[in-house]
């Protein structure tokens, strides 16, 4: 078995050099010393109005929005973890040290489920495997934390499917527009036949597709007006994703699409260089599109899969009995994971509204007038992504 713990810390070393680059990186901003500090706390920025106003009454309460202006998803209403019944209880297991990689934070849904599996496994196995997360993508973006499975630097990480497309290109059907209905649907795509064949696509990878979980539907924001019909994206400048397939569905669609990295999305909305941007809603609260876009509009455009994933040779060195607890942990994860996801989805809109931007919720006829526009999209990457997979998923989610 590999010796995962040089790895760690070797590990430990890049992240920290990841972070001593950004902070490099962000002095030698001519701006830098003219931008504030977004890890101040709120309640300075208070005190030091109040300091610099000698007419301000001290015992005046502070209005209730200044309340709102720091959203924490440790602070969202989420279901607690589900005991674990341990189905496998593997006897001498080596003790090991899972390092394992996301791109979102430790109390995003992806980072809270990475917790409940370690804790799984720690549990079936007597404290022998244990997982160390490495969250806010400090090793590296999802494709390079995949190159990590493949070269052996890393033992697992939880992409979404869009990025993962450059290794199984039928993946590309989870970023055709307004595919998934309703989340149910996508379960049941997801748990059928269909999708175990798509995550056994990953063989001979040096992957392992262990199961699938949520990222969720996208939601677009903007400082133009609400998303009510696809005329109302007519020259809308646009944040989209570097995926062709999702450039290609907001032509289609009218708008003017624009790819960029997303740590340039706020100060791109902030100069007025773009008008919009679409992401989770919980990703639009906790990156504060909120300061900086009056209009969200739940417009559920494409629903997106995360995928578990482990270094295939890393996975093969196991015992069976340990490959199936690891299996085991990974389909309870996959459950839990779907539930706080969409508990979050939830409260992040609802925060994202008392923030005090206008939302709206496009119902059915809306949803099915923007699927029609969008239809020639399918047309256009039918062959690429494969003309079977395509039939199977919509014989699925339009019946």
């Amino acid at each position: 078995m590999a010796d995962t713990g040089s790895r760690s810390v070797l590990l430990r070393l890049v992240a920290l050099l990841a972070v001593l680059g950004l902070f490099a990186a962000a002095c030698e901003d001519a701006d830098f010393a003219d931008e504030p500090d977004d890890d101040d706390p709120i309640e300075d920025d208070v005190e030091d109005d109040v300091e610099d106003d000698p007419d301000a009454d001290p015992d005046e309460e502070p209005d209730e929005d200044d309340d709102l202006e720091e959203v924490r998803l440790e602070d969202a209403p989420i279901s607690d973890p589900p005991e674990i019944e341990c189905g496998v209880t593997p006897e001498d297991v080596e003790e090991q040290t899972i390092n394992f990689g996301i791109g979102l934070a430790a109390t995003s849904p992806q980072g809270l489920s990475v917790e409940f599996f370690g804790d799984y496994l720690e549990e079936c196995t007597d404290g022998q495997l244990t997982v160390e997360l490495f969250p806010d993508s400090q090793i590296g973006d999802d494709l390079e934390m995949m190159d990590g499975l493949q070269t052996g630097t890393l033992e697992m990480t939880f992409p979404s499917t869009s990025p993962a497309v450059e290794i199984v290109p039928e993946l590309g059907v989870f970023d055709l527009p307004f595919l998934m209905p309703d989340a149910e649907t996508a379960d049941e795509v997801l748990d059928s036949e269909i999708g175990d064949e798509l995550l056994d696509e990953f063989e001979g990878t040096g992957i392992k597709a262990l199961e699938w979980a949520e990222n969720g539907y996208r939601q677009v924001t903007n400082s133009v007006g609400p998303i009510e019909e696809p005329a109302d994206l007519e020259g809308l400048n646009l944040r989209v994703m570097e995926n062709p397939i999702h450039v290609d569905t907001w032509e289609t669609l009218g708008a003017d699409p624009t790819s960029m990295a997303f740590g340039e999305v706020f100060s791109a909305l902030e100069q007025g260089v773009i008008d919009g941007q679409e992401n989770p809603w919980s990703t639009n609260v906790t990156s504060n599109f909120w300061e900086v876009n009056e209009y969200g509009s739940e417009t559920r455009h494409v629903y997106t899969p995360f995928i578990m994933m482990m270094a295939d040779d890393f996975y093969n060195d196991f015992p069976e009995d340990v490959q199936q607890l690891i299996d085991e942990a990974a389909e309870e994860t996959k459950f839990y994971q779907r539930t706080i996801s969409r508990e979050m989805d939830e409260w992040s809109r609802e925060q994202f509204e008392d923030l005090g931007p206008e939302v709206n919720v496009l119902d059915e006829d809306q949803l099915n007038e923007f699927a029609e526009a969008a239809e020639p999209v399918y047309d256009e990457w039918r062959s690429e992504i494969g003309e079977d997979v395509v039939d199977d998923v919509l014989e699925m989610t339009q019946n």
